[in-house]
């Protein structure tokens, strides 16, 4: 039984007590063995990380692919039909592809058809995916099973870095602060169990640097885990009023949940003077992937999950360079199996060969992000808005925040956040660039606006596509 999971309805009640709370119960619970809090699961995938070359990794993610299938086939109700399947070949991969590809809408519409008859409802952790809070899905993880094997990959990704269990890191990933909505309340918090110093998503204006500098100077992190849109603010500022005390000491970036773009990587890596990581996962818990610290790359852990991706018409693509849907069929969450589960995520595979330390598994080149962060040409072209964020005009230096919102194809605006107004050529300028970064074939309008508000998860909404882009994807091409 893993503790985490037993007091795991007890986390929001946790997150919102008083600081001397947090810290008297949060210290004490760290104090207890990692395999108490966490359950004998942890080490178990701990150990199934430590398979060695290419074909150790392969056999363990082809047997972890087969045992997946035989259980969603024989006590899933949504793969009943499929049982015939199961000894008719042996190749765990050619069997996948006969099972139906799935979507949040398949889910959502009959989630019950998608449970194991054979796990019991107390071992199901009742969860949500992120993003709308307005309409979520509800899912199902295993419990004592599903979220120590989180830690385990989470772990392996952090020693990329350095990071341990000894070190303080600087948060910034939309965790709400309960002091921050007082008048004149405190913007941070520190969580002991992580040993994170959380810093509020929902200040990240100039006025409120300060405050989050003197907790930074007060707690002395050595890494940051972020959103890249909510530390981008505050390295902004450390760039603009230097702190070494702060800067020189950070040995490892770690980036979660959106893109990245190149002017954020540019100055992150420029300012804090070590390893920038990007990482890519879902509440579902379907795949995992991240960079290296010599390689930008995302690198599947074949291990959590099998990785697809698909053309427009649900075909496989093994074409590098060629955008695709991002697929993936999840391991060892034997209460709610998620097969060939359609993440909306695009993604092209790389044509250079795969990294020396991570033999085995899948890369692709860059993840473009969903399909509503595509802009659309008159042409009907699509363009990443990664594609958009790639270079830092000369133009937006000056700028804070940045949003485009996009109604009709080859038209769009972008709506700029400054601390001084721009002029009409300056605005003229940035329109002309960005113009040219979708190969002329939008036409841009700049405005200026006061905020662009945050999603209620403390994430930055780079593009409002008010556009179906399933009605153009069918263009869709890496630029």
């Amino acid at each position: 039984m893993s503790i985490e999971d037993l007091f795991y309805p007890l986390l929001k009640a946790y997150i919102g007590a008083p600081q001397w709370v947090k810290t008297g119960v949060g210290e004490t619970y760290a104090r207890l063995p990692r395999a108490w809090r966490h359950g004998p699961h942890r080490e178990r995938f701990a150990q199934e990380l430590h398979a060695q070359g290419g074909a150790a990794v392969l056999q363990l993610a082809q047997r972890k692919l087969m045992q997946t299938i035989e259980w969603a086939v024989k006590t899933v109700p949504a793969y009943r039909q499929y049982q015939g399947l199961i000894g008719t070949d042996d190749d765990p991969v050619a069997l996948l592809k006969q099972l139906p590809l799935i979507g949040k809408a398949d889910i959502k519409a009959d989630p019950e058809r998608f449970l194991s008859t054979a796990i019991p409802s107390g071992e199901r952790l009742k969860t949500f995916t992120g993003g709308s809070t307005a309409n979520p899905m509800l899912f199902y993880l295993h419990k004592n099973v599903s979220r120590p094997k989180e830690y385990a990959y989470m772990d392996d990704f952090h020693t990329r870095v350095g990071l341990g269990e000894r070190d303080i890191a600087l948060a910034l990933r939309g965790r709400t602060v309960p002091t921050a909505k007082e008048r004149g309340g405190r913007l941070w918090m520190y969580e002991p169990i992580k040993r994170q110093l959380i810093l509020s998503s929902d200040h990240l204006e100039p006025e409120y640097m300060p405050q989050y500098v003197e907790a930074l100077y007060a707690w002395r992190p050595t890494y940051i885990q972020a959103f890249p849109s909510a530390l981008y603010p505050l390295a902004k500022w450390l760039e603009q009023h230097p702190a070494p005390e702060i800067t020189q000491r950070i040995r490892g970036v770690l980036l979660f949940s959106e893109n990245v773009y190149g002017f954020q990587m540019e100055l992150f890596r420029e300012l804090f003077a070590c390893p920038v990581l990007k990482h890519f996962g879902q509440s579902e818990r379907v795949l995992m992937a991240a960079s290296m610290p010599d390689d930008e790359r995302y690198f599947f852990w074949p291990q959590y999950g099998h990785f697809e991706l698909i053309d427009p018409s649900g075909n496989a693509i093994t074409q590098p360079g060629v955008l695709g849907e991002i697929v993936g069929t999840g391991f060892d969450n034997q209460a709610m199996p998620f097969i060939r589960y359609r993440t909306g995520d695009m993604a092209a595979l790389s044509e250079r060969p795969g990294h020396p330390l991570l033999p085995g598994y899948p890369v692709v080149e860059r993840i473009e992000g969903r399909l509503q962060e595509f802009l659309v040409c008159r042409d009907h072209r699509l363009v990443s808005i990664t594609t958009m964020g790639a270079a830092h005009f000369d133009e937006l230096a000056e700028v804070d925040a940045i949003q485009y919102e996009q109604h009709e194809p080859g038209q769009f605006v972008l709506k700029v956040v400054t601390h001084r107004p721009l002029g009409h050529e300056v605005k003229q300028r940035i329109a002309r660039a960005v113009e040219e970064k979708t190969q002329n074939g939008c036409s841009a309008r700049v405005e200026e606006v006061r905020v662009i508000p945050r999603t209620l998860r403390g994430k930055h909404q780079m593009l409002v596509q008010h556009l179906d882009i399933s009605n153009y994807l069918g263009a869709v091409r890496g630029d």
